[in-house]
Formats: structure tokens, C-alpha cells, sequence
């Protein structure tokens, strides 16, 4: 191989190596960006969350629940920002924001107050609609009543999500049916049964807006309205085991104690 033929070789393989660097320097570069600004957008729902939770203050029974759910959400926030590594983790870190700031507009709206902007979607509230009119069952001698204005039979707000495969419409329950612990102690089939009671189209006009029709219709199981024999392995009597909702975490944290704001600074404003 002549002189020329290598230096021409040479050339080439520096060039090539080049480009490789220049390639993974581009692309880790563009991850790095991807990952600041998940963390930017994580934080900024965060630091609204906290302005919120510090200056509402509500004597409603209604408020206060949402307040102490808002206060639940900004503690759960606040670890995950500070475990994040990721872009996804950042993600889910904003999630639970955005929950916290969906439990402020609710506060505000039970306080009177206009709610505030709009949200982004919650990943979580997809297909699973939203009341629009009250609804009272009766379900194994328990009263269950939703509704989409808050009330003194009604304090507890929900922002819409899915419970063990099945979608809950955003909107004021008499109880947190959603919630791992019963309030009725109802078990696994009286939670299906009260999700039915509320929910199926079996039991007339739901009363939901568009987008619940479709999540109910792929919600996992056949409980809606049918009867419980068949494939289910006929009678439901006899030992339930487990608790309702499965391991007790809620919209991606754990669900705080009691509505006890602290954990981290509170900022920004909403």
C-alpha cells in the first residue's frame, strides 16, 4: 500500500471517529436537555402547589378535605422531585402536582373562589369521565351519594382515576369509595357492588360526561350490572381476601398523614 493510500485510510478513520463522538456528545446532550426540562416542569407545578396549599385556608367541610388532599399530593411531590433521576420520574413527579393543584381548584370551588386556570390532563383521569349530576344508592344497608358540587353530605373530592381496573368520574362523594380502607368496611364486593350501584349503565342515566361511556366498557371484570354467577365461580359468599384497592398508594405517592402540610418550602404563585 503506497504512502498516499494510507494517509487517505487515515484520514478517513479519524473523520469516522469524529462523527461517533460528536454523535454521542449530541445525543447525550439532547437527553440531558430532556432531563432539565422534565425537572423545570416538575418543579414548576410544584412550587404552585405550595403557594396554594400555604395561602388556602377554608372552614367548609368540603375545603378542607381537598385542602388536606392538596397537602397530601405537595408532600408526595416533594419526595419524588427529590428521588427523581429521571425523566419519567420527573414525569411522575408532576403528576402528583398537577393531583395536588386538581384538589385546589376544588377547594377554591368549595370556598366560592373562582377555581383558577385550567390544568394539563391528568395521565390518570383518562376515559374516566366526569359526574354531572347527583347519584344516591343503597348498598348493603350503607347511603353512598355523588354528585358534582360539593355539599355537607358530600366532602370528599375526587379527580377522577381508575380503581382496580375500573374508571371513577371526577366529581364529591359521601365517602372516599376509592381509597384502599373502605368507609363502610365494605371489602372487595362491596366496593364492586357500590361501583355498580353509582356507576353502571344498568342502573339507568348516569348522569357522566363524554369519555366515561367508553373507560366503563374496557374496565377490567364483568361487574357491570350483570349478575355475579357464571365465569365469576357463582356465589361471592365465604372469605374475601385482601383489602379493596390493592397496596393503599394513591396517584403515583404515598398518601401523607392526615393532611399535615409539611415537607419542603412553600413558593410560587398560582
Amino acid at each position: 500500500m503506497s504512502v498516499f493510500l494510507l494517509l487517505v485510510v487515515l484520514v478517513l478513520l479519524v473523520a469516522v471517529a469524529g462523527m461517533v463522538v460528536v454523535a454521542r456528545r449530541g445525543g447525550a446532550a439532547r437527553e440531558q436537555q430532556r432531563l432539565d426540562d422534565a425537572r423545570a416542569e416538575a418543579q414548576r407545578w410544584y412550587e404552585r402547589l405550595g403557594g396554594q396549599v400555604m395561602n388556602l385556608h377554608g372552614d367548609d367541610p368540603a375545603a378542607r378535605q381537598a385542602l388536606a388532599d392538596a397537602g397530601e399530593r405537595y408532600n408526595a411531590a416533594g419526595g419524588q422531585l427529590q428521588q427523581a433521576k429521571t425523566v419519567r420520574q420527573f414525569e411522575l413527579a408532576r403528576e402528583s402536582a398537577l393531583e395536588g393543584l386538581a384538589y385546589i381548584r376544588a377547594a377554591r370551588t368549595a370556598m366560592g373562589l373562582d377555581p383558577g386556570p385550567e390544568l394539563p390532563a391528568l395521565s390518570a383521569t383518562q376515559g374516566a369521565g366526569q359526574l354531572t349530576k347527583e347519584r344516591e344508592v343503597t348498598v348493603q344497608g350503607q347511603h353512598y351519594k355523588a354528585g358534582p358540587q360539593p355539599g355537607p353530605d358530600m366532602p370528599y373530592y375526587y379527580p377522577g382515576g381508575r380503581v382496580q381496573g375500573r374508571p371513577v368520574p371526577a366529581g364529591w362523594y359521601s365517602t372516599p369509595v376509592w381509597k384502599t380502607a373502605l368507609g363502610a368496611g365494605a371489602g372487595v364486593l362491596g366496593g364492586m357492588l357500590i361501583f355498580d350501584a353509582l356507576f353502571s349503565p344498568a342502573f339507568g342515566d348516569m348522569g357522566y360526561g363524554d369519555g366515561y361511556q367508553d373507560g366503563f366498557q374496557d374496565a377490567a371484570g364483568d361487574f357491570g350490572g350483570n349478575d355475579f354467577g357464571g365465569d365469576q365461580g357463582g356465589d361471592f359468599g365465604g372469605n374475601q381476601a385482601g383489602d379493596f384497592g390493592g397496596g393503599g398508594d394513591f396517584g403515583g405517592g404515598d398518601w401523607g398523614g392526615g393532611g399535615d402540610f409539611g415537607g419542603g418550602d412553600f413558593g410560587g404563585d398560582f
